[in-house]
């Protein structure tokens, strides 16, 4: 398997909203919307000082992604990341490319001398879970909440 790891550009945004279909779609909080996936990735592509999304390719096909946001902490008081959208298509789980998108972006937050990495995931994404903490994720003492402004 030839695996090419690369920052997203705007030729990728269709793709990347295929893949953020499925991701959405199997998500408990969040269902899969065109055109606000389309605004988000496109944000983020043309202003690299609020994240970054690593593609992954496959034989020049598309077949997953990751994104990291960035944000200050007042706690550590240096720059920190937060994981976003890590996913793989159907079709190509299972062959190390979840695995590799995280080593990526370890290896990108120690360039880059992030203080930390946070995520979230579906309380009940067991295989998921194993791979954050397989790559030395610790699960936080801290509860999730959330505001939406309607």
């Amino acid at each position: 398997m030839s695996l090419f790891i690369s920052p997203a550009n705007n030729d990728d945004i269709t793709e990347l909203c295929t893949l953020l279909h499925s991701l959405f779609s199997q998500e408990a909080e969040f269902s899969p919307n065109t055109e606000l996936q389309t605004r988000a990735l496109q944000w983020i592509i043309d202003n690299p000082h609020i994240g970054i999304i690593f593609v992954a390719r496959q034989n020049h096909n598309v077949v997953g992604m990751v994104s990291v946001l960035f944000t200050l902490s007042t706690a550590l008081g240096a720059e920190v990341g937060i994981l976003e959208d890590l996913v793989v298509a159907p079709n190509a789980r299972g062959l190390g490319i979840g695995k590799a998108l995280l080593e990526h972006v370890l290896a990108f937050a120690h360039t880059r001398k992030l203080a930390r990495i946070s995520l979230l995931t579906d309380a009940d994404n067991a295989a998921a879970q194993r791979l954050y903490q397989q790559a030395g994720f610790q699960r936080s003492s801290m509860a999730c909440y959330r505001w939406f402004n309607s």
